[in-house]
């Protein structure tokens, strides 16, 4: 099942087209993109047990926008590769590394992203895990009963900001406007041959920068969800971004930003891929 934005209203996408979800439920569910995560279970029940929606509809998908655009909680694990954590020069981590994205950030697959004046503004193509059961004390074992689905994420990183001392400020570098792409649509886990093993990847241009495979993560996503959960609840609709492969900008010799008339296209294989165009701050 691929649930989606379109327009602000909630669908279901399916045969190049998308299912209106509160009309064809007949008001049962609301047309709020964000409200059905904490009713999933129910929604899920439904969807397996009407024997006919209506047809879908075309659409645009230049009209999706972010799948999940309300969570209250954004987490975001920093160093999940071995390969990113090498370039960036530090050990692997005994324990997931994790910071916040303010859900402020939070954007959709498609449109313009402003960069910060005179900033050093990098890619991180990301999985992103859509909670759609609270969760709490979780075992690693039950962790992907309470994910509504997968979808993509960029976890765009203004470096100056981030790594500003004498303390680095990581969630403050990660959530200017427009740092958090995710879309173009949320995929339920059963749709994946293994959803701990899904490509990702992402081109600057013509240029593929990024490219890998979740299983080479250091800490999956049922390792991640029973870390958190184990802390503090997750929530439905809450997002975690899993954490970027090799090939980010910091990383390279020289190094190298995102600049104005870049092309940033994210994919994750079976989700889909995402188009966004950095311009030029204002002034």
């Amino acid at each position: 099942m691929r649930i989606a934005n379109l327009n602000g209203r909630l669908v279901l996408l399916a045969d190049d087209g998308a299912i209106d979800i509160e009309a064809a439920s007949s008001g049962r569910f609301s047309s709020d993109p964000s409200a059905i995560y904490d009713r999933w279970e129910e929604f899920t029940a439904w969807t397996a047990g009407t024997p006919r929606l209506p047809d879908p509809a075309p659409f645009s998908p230049a009209d999706l926008r972010a799948p999940a655009p309300a969570p209250r909680q954004v987490f975001a694990i920093g160093l999940n590769y071995h390969d990113h954590a090498a370039e960036s020069g530090l050990a692997p981590p005994e324990q997931p590394v994790v910071f916040t994205k303010f859900p402020t950030c939070i954007t959709g697959p498609y449109g313009d992203v402003v960069l910060p004046p005179g900033g050093h503004t990098d890619w991180e193509v990301e999985l992103v895990a859509v909670i759609g059961r609270t969760a709490r004390q979780v075992a690693e074992a039950d962790a992907w009963d309470h994910v509504a689905g997968l979808t993509a994420g960029q976890d765009l990183s203004e470096r100056r900001t981030q790594l500003a001392g004498p303390a680095p400020q990581f969630s403050l570098g990660k959530s200017l406007p427009g740092f958090g792409p995710t879309g173009p649509c949320v995929v339920t886990v059963d749709e994946f041959d293994d959803p701990d093993d899904v490509a990702l990847g992402c081109r600057v241009g013509a240029e593929l920068v990024q490219r890998a495979r979740t299983g080479d993560m250091i800490f999956s996503i049922p390792r991640l969800v029973a870390h958190l959960s184990a802390l503090l609840p997750l929530l439905p609709g809450d997002l975690v971004f899993t954490g970027t492969p090799a090939g980010v900008g910091l990383g390279r010799t020289p190094q190298r930003w995102l600049a104005p008339s870049d092309e940033l296209v994210t994919y994750v294989e079976t989700i889909g891929e995402m188009r966004h165009r950095l311009i030029a701050p204002p002034g």
